[in-house]
């Protein structure tokens, strides 16, 4: 195994712990509520906490990586969700439980930038590609074996067991991480946009968090607008802070970068539609077909062996067809997939449904990987940490308002019926909604160049045949 490949999995394996805890107690949410003597909707704010915390930290950690070295801050962030996962088990009241979830969170932030920017830092261009396919397989994984997972040790364990397996994990990292993984930061240490930082964690917890909630009964519906409002002013403040200020906390210049912008807004559409799968697709198979948890969980679990198996083929694939074409054709299937599920309502058979998943999980986990690696082709050293700060928070709002859109189609049809039941056919228009949504984000992969990253794909593209006049 080489170095790059030794960072990866490293980094990787902290990644998948973060993305397991933040999905795994939500089927072990009534469990927790029952031992805490809380009503499990009150409990949800444990969730979104997590959620809130994660937006208001991840913008700052590209500062703190160029400040205190990628290492340091990364290995502190797995200090940091350790003490919080502790917290979380020897909670006893409903706002321990929420504050424990916020320290979480606040380590939570950190990592995925952070480990990012390592990688990015320390791994040749020509192997960049088969690396990053490491960090793309536990973003995908972790809701989808979470769940299930959860709702396992609640019933056959303790709940407090699902925040008790971070400490031995975690330990492990921090010393894999302090024996293997280089302290690269950046020479320029700016200053830290003290005003960016907090117009940004205004901005994006309140969107975060407001589309979140939006749909899902948590808070009254005026309550989640207003904090979607306050967050979409104070991201409008950014804005103007962000056209005066020296070096904003958040580049928004990189957003000229053709490739950076494709895989930022432009895959922010897909990002959409897989957001919304956590969500649609639990709650689809146990209404729609009456499975208990555990069964859907064993069904969605397919969608992870698809994510593992596209390890092997991302770099081939990439580097036959290049980067362009790959994220056109599996954008296009990658949305049929999304937009498949919602046949699972008719019962069409197991073996169906896991060939969907498992189909599905490969394509996204593919388009995942292509877009995680081609936003940074064009991305100077200099300008790395900035970079990672900004496309974690692409991907972190794009994420929600999937949860968001998929929970609005639902509940807006439910709302027009006297008993409000939901109905199987409500996630037909959930799915064929968020499909459509996802293929929206090939109209901007046609943008790219024909020879888009291939400095990291090592695709040979042919040049355009010039048109001459006869």
């Amino acid at each position: 195994m080489t170095r790059p490949h030794l960072t990866a999995l490293i980094i990787a394996s902290a990644l998948f712990m973060e993305n397991i805890d933040s999905t795994v107690i939500a089927t072990a949410l009534p469990t927790i509520a029952a031992d805490l003597g809380s009503d499990p909707v009150r409990l949800k704010l444990a969730l979104t906490a997590y959620l809130l915390s994660l937006a208001t930290f991840i913008p700052i950690s590209g500062w703190a990586a160029d400040r205190f070295g990628a290492r340091l801050v990364f290995r502190a962030a797995i200090g940091v969700f350790i003490v919080g996962s502790v917290m979380c088990s020897l909670s006893t009241t409903l706002w321990e439980f929420v504050g424990s979830r916020i320290v979480q969170g606040a380590g939570g932030a950190m990592m995925t930038p952070v480990g990012r920017l390592v990688l990015l830092r320390s791994t040749p261009k020509s192997e960049l590609l088969d690396a990053m396919a490491w960090l793309t397989i536990p973003a995908l994984m972790g809701p989808l074996i979470g769940p299930p997972l959860g709702g396992f040790i609640a019933t056959y364990f303790d709940w407090r067991w699902i925040f008790w397996i971070n400490v031995p994990v975690g330990a492990v990292g921090v010393v894999l991480v302090t024996l293997f993984i280089e302290n690269v930061r950046s020479e320029d240490r700016p200053p830290l946009d003290w005003v960016g930082f907090v117009l940004s964690g205004i901005g994006l917890s309140g969107l975060v968090f407001g589309l979140s909630v939006l749909g899902q009964s948590m808070l009254p519906l005026p309550v989640a607008l207003a904090m979607v409002g306050v967050g979409t002013l104070a991201c409008g403040l950014y804005l103007w802070h962000a056209r005066r200020a020296v070096r904003p906390l958040l580049d928004l210049g990189l957003l000229a970068l053709p490739t950076f912008f494709t895989s930022a807004v432009g895959g922010a559409f897909f990002r959409i539609g897989v957001g919304a799968i956590p969500f649609l697709l639990p709650l689809s198979l146990q209404v729609g077909l009456g499975m208990s948890a555990f069964e859907a969980g064993g069904l969605i679990f397919f969608g992870a062996i698809g994510a593992l198996l596209m390890k092997a083929t991302a770099k081939p694939i990439v580097s036959r067809f290049g980067f362009r074409t790959t994220l056109v054709v599996n954008g296009v299937l990658s949305s049929v997939a999304i937009a498949a599920m919602a046949w699972f309502v008719a019962d069409p058979g197991a073996i169906a449904i896991t060939s969907v998943l498992l189909v599905g999980g490969f394509v996204r986990s593919l388009q995942f990987t292509s877009l995680n690696v081609i936003a940074y082709a064009d991305v100077g050293p200099d300008r790395m940490s900035r970079a990672t700060s900004l496309y974690s928070v692409a991907q972190q709002v794009s994420l929600a308002l999937g949860v968001a859109l998929g929970a609005f189609v639902v509940e807006i049809q439910r709302a027009g019926r006297a008993d409000g039941a939901i109905l199987p056919s409500d996630f037909v228009a959930a799915f064929l909604t968020v499909g459509a949504l996802s293929l929206c984000a090939v109209a901007f992969y046609l943008r790219l160049a024909r020879d888009a990253g291939a400095e990291i794909s090592g695709a040979v593209v042919p040049p355009r045949t010039p048109v001459t006049s006869a």
